[in-house]
């Protein structure tokens, strides 16, 4: 259970000082950069900034209907004339003066233009007001100011906030977060920094740490890291517990939790003292929805000795923020135990793959088209990718680096970037460009950055395996100098740890503000919300859409909060669909049991016939897991965890097979669409970017044929097969010349990955490239030939 995020002790805004040994202060001198980032962002006299009011939702407030009793205030004066009043209210809205005192008590122009609207509809349309109203609205000629105190308090009842936002401000005030953690602050921590590229051997140090102390706990990004040192622990003969969001090993068989504990960086305990702790890829920390649980490791462990992996773009941020805490930080430095050698040629085509490549793709369908290249000549390869099941990526990269399997070439996602020891010679990037989320929350493609380029590098010629040394290369030659100077640019230092609202910051809101939805008072906190120059409040949009999916069920605050916390996928309509169900079922207070979750997944399930029933069981597997992950917050309301366990290993097996004949559910998912096309499964990033070599691409029978290529492209919703000679004379000039016309275009618009900006940049750099006689497909002797025709249509 996390800690309730309300400072203990709010010292001054006075650099250096900090809280030391259980709240003794201790002045240390900060950078001036440091200090000076703190007053920036809360502005440089110390105020706070003003709030967002177009978050505020205004409370309904219905007019009074027929008066159950009689209307004083007509008795003690006269019937209201409603027009007059009208007339009076108007005079009183454009009043320069009441504007002013409206911005004097909390009511920017937003605000008083919807109070004034909402105040303006009662009095019309209530059949009585108050009799002290009533008669100022009856002597009003002279004295239209005189209604401001009856308008500020209608506004006050439709803006509840108005009423306490100092009292919100201070509890989203986020500027001195090392105060949440007490029991840490209470201590002296020893802070080692390992610093080194992947393949360093930085964590193995840090963890012969760990597993030499009396008591210790690992917190990992990945459910495969936590999994690979609770084994490595236990084959050690030092008993270790298993703790991820879904589930609970103990080491011990009477279920006595053990002196260490490896665990996602989620589940961490912060009140639990140890001796050594790890925190691996600390670089994480600046991750726009996960950097929170980073944040809250480093500041809030208590244990004797915190050793911090990753790279060494964290140094400065993490040295700084143990600045906050009075604590030194100790850096180790390492470098790579192999070489790795960037080639000085591309693949260029598959008919160059070697044993012991790894094909890296950003798309899940380039992954089934590249394997299913690779199965047309006459070669076995493993497949991985994101959402794929924890043990089918183990069996998978078993497989791979099993030297008497055949399968000797890996196809893979960025997924293989960490939490997977693979025996790989060769990385080849199939492409350098990846759809992200920036910090806003906001959909971007762009070229890979230094860090992600060089994680994945990096596991290229892994120190202990059969390859002692890496090289690394792309499928395409317009990609290689490109991906040389990714490699060769310094990575970017991380800035800014993230922050996430509490439930007990949040309960607090709810407390002011009980009429507003789950998803306003996260949009109301983070406006409010005040960090310094080292913190940023981590990416809230799934948060909130999850808020706003299940605000009409009747849930109390915590468990609404559960519910939105639960890890899922937002684009998988199964997944979503289940929450739902879920959240329904547990608001009846029905338990959900086993027999209830078969019926609604249709357990038991088949092996996959094709790609789509693929994807289906991977969803179904996470529904397994979220409702796992739910068991362990609602033991009572979701009580067949163990059952559920077991049938989700049996669905493991099933989907392992299901990839081994990934090649097969591939031709069986052509055959069910058009000749030469393959179905494409729906993505978080729909965008492939996946160039073909013209001179030795397989047909739909696996037989080379040289020199074209059947190309699936989308007209008006209808899949359509075209030679590609006759598809580069026909498109590439009208591309670029509609300019966001076609259906890509407008996809990639609509979706926010592209802009007008960006496409009329696209534009001039494709003519430029024309100019200069660079063509994106086929030769430059097709092109002259097909201008030539179009010259003659011309004429």
């Amino acid at each position: 259970m996390r800690r309730c995020a309300w400072p203990l002790l709010r010292l001054p805004a006075r650099a250096g000082l900090v809280l030391r040994h259980g709240g003794a202060a201790a002045v240390r001198l900060r950078p001036a950069a440091a200090v000076a980032s703190f007053s920036s962002s809360v502005g440089g006299d110390g105020s706070s900034r003003a709030p967002d009011t177009s978050l505020f939702v205004p409370v309904p407030l219905k007019p009074v209907g027929d008066a159950a009793e009689e209307d004083v205030g007509a008795e003690l004066t006269r019937p209201l004339d409603k027009g007059e009043v009208l007339k009076n209210l108007n005079k009183f809205y454009k009043r320069k003066e009441i504007q002013r005192l409206g911005a004097e008590n909390g009511l920017d122009a937003r605000l008083f233009h919807q109070a004034f609207i909402s105040f303006r509809k009662y009095i019309m349309e209530s059949s009585s007001v108050s009799a002290d109203l009533h008669i100022i609205l009856n002597d009003i000629c002279c004295h239209v100011d005189d209604l401001f105190p009856f308008f500020l308090r209608h506004a006050k009842q439709i803006f509840p906030m108005l009423d306490c936002m100092d009292d919100l401000r201070k509890i989203s005030d986020l500027r001195l977060p090392p105060n949440w953690y007490p029991d840490a602050r209470a201590i002296q921590r020893k802070i080692i920094f390992h610093a080194g590229p992947t393949n360093s051997g930085k964590t193995y140090h840090a963890i012969q740490r760990f597993l030499s102390a009396k008591s210790g706990i690992y917190c990992g990004p990945l459910k495969l890291l936590a999994h690979e040192i609770f084994q490595k622990s236990n084959d050690a003969n030092v008993p270790c517990d298993l703790v991820t969001g879904e589930e609970r090993v103990y080491a011990n068989e009477d279920a006595r939790q053990a002196s260490h504990i490896a665990c996602t960086i989620e589940m961490c305990s912060t009140n639990t003292p140890y001796e050594v702790a790890v925190i691996d890829e600390i670089q994480m920390i600046r991750d726009p929805a996960r950097g929170w649980a980073w944040t809250r490791a480093l500041l809030g462990l208590c244990a004797e000795e915190i050793h911090v992996c990753g790279e060494p773009a964290a140094i400065d941020l993490v040295t700084e923020l143990m600045y906050t805490t009075g604590e030194e930080v100790q850096v180790q430095n390492y470098k790579r135990l192999t070489p790795l050698t960037v080639l000085d040629y591309a693949l260029e085509s598959l008919d160059n793959l070697r044993p012991g490549d790894c094909i890296v793709c950003f798309s899940k369908n380039d992954i089934y088209s590249i394997s299913r290249q690779i199965e047309a000549r006459g070669l076995e390869c493993a497949v991985i990718y994101g959402s794929l099941p924890p043990g089918t990526k183990l069996e998978q990269a078993k497989k791979f680096n099993d030297p008497n399997d055949p399968c000797k070439i890996l196809v893979a996602t960025d997924a293989i970037g960490m939490g997977l020891n693979l025996c790989i010679r060769r990385i080849i990037f199939n492409s350098i460009v990846k759809p992200t989320i920036n910090e806003k929350g906001e959909k971007e493609i762009d070229s890979i950055t230094t860090s992600q380029a060089l994680q994945i590098a990096g596991r290229a010629g892994r120190y202990g395996s059969s390859f002692k040394e890496g090289e690394v290369t792309t499928m395409h030659r317009d990609d290689l100098m490109q991906l040389k100077e990714i490699l060769s640019d310094s990575v970017r230092p991380v800035k800014a740890a993230g922050l996430h609202p509490t439930p007990e910051q949040i309960e607090m809101f709810a407390y002011h503000l009980p009429d507003a939805t789950l998803s306003n008072l996260i949009d109301i906190f983070v406006s409010l919300s005040q960090v310094d120059g080292l913190y940023f409040v981590c990416n809230i949009d799934d948060f909130k859409f999850l808020a706003d999916m299940i605000q009409h069920i009747p849930l109390n605050l915590r468990s609404r909060y559960v519910f939105c916390t639960a890890p899922l996928n937002r684009k998988e309509p199964f997944v979503c669909t289940m929450l739902l169900k879920f959240a329904r079922q547990f608001s009846r207070n029905e338990p959900l049991t086993f027999d209830w979750l078969c019926r609604h997944t249709k357990w038991p399930l088949a092996a996959p016939k094709n790609i789509k029933e693929l994807v289906h069981l991977e969803a179904v597997h996470d529904v397994f897991d979220l409702y796992l992950w739910l068991s362990y917050r609602f033991m009572d309301m979701f009580p067949d965890a163990v059952l559920v366990r077991d049938i989700q290993k049996k669905l493991d097996d099933i989907i392992q097979v299901g990839v081994c004949n990934i090649t097969k559910l591939i031709r069986a998912s052509q055959s069910a669409a058009a000749p030469g096309t393959t179905e494409v499964v729906s993505e978080d990033f729909p965008i492939s970017r996946t160039r073909r070599d013209s001179r030795a691409v397989s047909d739909s029978h696996g037989e080379k044929a040289p020199g074209a290529l059947s190309i699936a492209v989308e007209v008006s919703g209808e899949r359509r097969t075209r030679n590609l000679k006759a598809y580069r004379s026909a498109t590439r000039q009208e591309d670029l010349k509609s300019h966001g016309r076609g259906s890509l275009a407008n996809r990639l618009l609509r979706e926010g990955l592209l802009t007008q900006e960006m496409l009329r940049q696209l534009e001039s750099e494709w003519q430029d490239q024309h100019r200069n006689g660079r063509y994106g497909y086929g030769s430059k002797r097709d092109d002259q030939n097909s201008s030539k025709e179009t010259g003659r249509k011309k004429k």
